[in-house]
């Protein structure tokens, strides 16, 4: 298993570069063409969501990217470190109201649009976007 790992200040400047950097990795493990641009995206799609996490939190850590190729698939994992609580759970002193939420559903509903496996985890340390891609091996010569 080959893994790329990106960090980056939380800064909207510093998403290209990681949709960039995923689409050289996705290509090179195998991910069909034809979706490299709904990588593109998705990376977009999730890095800036971590960037506005971290940002309006007032978070200095960077934002996290793992590039990983497996055997038949590639995942990229976005990482924030931004606290959040379960849904449902109200934090004191909110009156229950989750200001960010909506924007947060929207970015989540646009990459689950994009990948059909995603997965989202979150918690008091922060959140993770995990989306996979299947792989097609690479062509053997004949010969």
């Amino acid at each position: 298993m080959a893994t790329v790992e990106l960090r980056f200040s939380a800064l909207p400047e510093h998403v290209r570069t990681a949709r960039l950097v995923a689409a050289a990795v996705a290509r090179r493990s195998g991910v069909d063409e034809a979706v490299l641009d709904e990588v593109r995206l998705a990376v977009g799609e999730a890095c800036t969501r971590a960037v506005g996490l971290h940002q309006s939190g007032g978070i200095t850590a960077p934002v996290k990217v793992s590039l990983i190729e497996e055997e038949k698939q590639f995942s990229i994992e976005v990482g924030d470190e931004a606290p959040r609580i379960a849904p449902g759970d109200r934090v004191p002193g909110s009156g229950g109201i989750d200001v960010d939420a909506e924007e947060d559903e929207m970015g989540l509903a646009v990459i689950s649009g994009l990948v059909d496996d995603v997965e989202v985890t979150a918690g008091e340390h922060g959140g993770l976007i995990r989306m996979t891609w299947p792989t097609t091996p690479p062509a053997t010569a004949l010969g």
